[in-house]
């Protein structure tokens, strides 16, 4: 990849990665205010700017170091702040706090498809860049709701599991949440970096991923439609 295709790839990835962080985490504190916790309000974090959700090593370092180096890109936002035990009732609320973030990156996803139908009505120097952007905006915001579905703690599916499960399998599960982010690193990076010293593909994400991600996004394109992708 030349600096230029570079450069435009980063200026179509920006505003989609903010706006797609930014909502996602200020649903989770919106939602947990109306269901009595205002930890995340009193803070200042359910807010639409993006300053206030970047975490500078997350959002900044490790996604501009892995988009020059590798053709993965992994990053993450300032997790908002829940007390769950202030929650009205706590174990269902928690539901409803878990799965605000990933409703709202897949309602993004079908505003950005619905926008799409205006790029050709664009003139020519800006329709190009901002039909880039509106389609990274599909697929960032789609991968961001499934990778976040997955049900593991601390990821919102595991709390979201968490919720759901009888207690005899919610109580086991909830207990990952102190090691879940370690499991993550294992999964996303120790692990397929293991595999290719010995020669072998053994990257879990795409497997976990790939299809989930196929199927929303051309469901969202054919629901603002453009047929399947």
């Amino acid at each position: 990849m030349d600096w230029q295709a570079g450069l435009f790839l980063a200026s179509v990835l920006v505003l989609p990665v903010l706006t797609a962080i930014t909502f996602h985490e200020a649903a989770h504190g919106y939602v947990a205010a109306r269901c009595g916790d205002d930890t995340a309000w009193r803070l200042g974090r359910v807010t639409f700017n993006p300053l206030k959700h970047i975490d500078p090593l997350g959002t900044v370092l490790v996604p501009a170091l892995m988009f020059f180096t590798t053709s993965f890109l992994f990053g993450w936002a300032k997790p908002v702040p829940v007390d769950f035990r202030r929650l009205n009732r706590p174990r269902t609320d928690m539901v409803w706090v878990a799965a605000a973030g990933p409703a709202v990156n897949l309602a993004l996803a079908l505003v950005a498809g619905l926008l799409l139908h205006i790029v050709p009505h664009l003139p020519e120097f800006l329709a190009d860049w901002a039909g880039a952007n509106l389609q990274i905006a599909i697929l960032i915001n789609v991968i961001l709701a499934m990778f976040n579905l997955i049900p593991l703690p601390p990821l919102d599916g595991g709390r979201i599991a968490v919720g759901l499960l009888p207690d005899v399998l919610a109580v086991p599960l909830a207990r990952l949440e102190r090691v879940g982010l370690f499991l993550l690193i294992g999964i996303l990076f120790i692990v397929p970096l293991v595999g290719s010293q010995l020669g072998q593909n053994w990257s879990i994400l795409p497997w976990l991923l790939d299809v989930p991600v196929d199927i929303v996004g051309n469901l969202i394109l054919v629901m603002t439609g453009h047929g399947a992708g």
